[in-house]
This record gives structure tokens, C-alpha cells and sequence, in this order.
């Protein structure tokens, strides 16, 4: 702990990043607490399958990575 020295941290608000979780997976908890959150991003490409097993590349604004998706599981169109 950056500046505190043997404190008793029981019953006290700590803060922490979600990557140092060690368990559980840290991945699981995000998932948990928001799974089901809405994501908004431009589709930069699709794959070459039939549509029940076609997946779009996702760009999402904040985020390095593109997202892969797959095209059933899209909610909607924005405008």
C-alpha cells in the first residue's frame, strides 16, 4: 500500500483496480457487475459466412481493441 503502514484495514473503503483482482478472475467480476451493460460502436468489417454464424468488427470509442460480435447477438442500429 502506497503511504500506509501496518493499518487495520478491517471495516475501512479501500480502492483497487479491477486488473489486480486476483480472485476471483477478474474478467468473471466484470462480467457480473456489467454483463448486460449496452455497447454503442461503429462496425469496421464482417465476416465472409451466412448470416447465422457472420460476426462484425466492432470500433469502441475509449477502447484499443475492436470487439468481435456476433451478428445475431446485435441489438439495433443507431442514428
Amino acid at each position: 500500500m502506497v503511504g500506509c503502514k501496518n493499518v487495520d484495514l478491517k471495516n475501512h473503503i479501500v480502492n483497487f483496480r479491477i486488473c489486480d483482482i486476483f480472485y476471483p478472475d477478474f474478467q468473471q467480476v466484470l462480467f457480473s457487475l456489467h454483463g448486460n451493460d449496452v455497447l454503442r460502436g461503429r462496425v469496421i468489417d464482417l465476416s465472409e459466412m451466412d448470416r447465422a454464424s457472420s460476426f462484425a468488427e466492432i470500433e469502441i470509442d475509449d477502447l484499443e481493441q475492436r470487439l468481435i460480435v456476433p451478428l445475431d447477438r446485435i441489438l439495433g442500429i443507431c442514428e
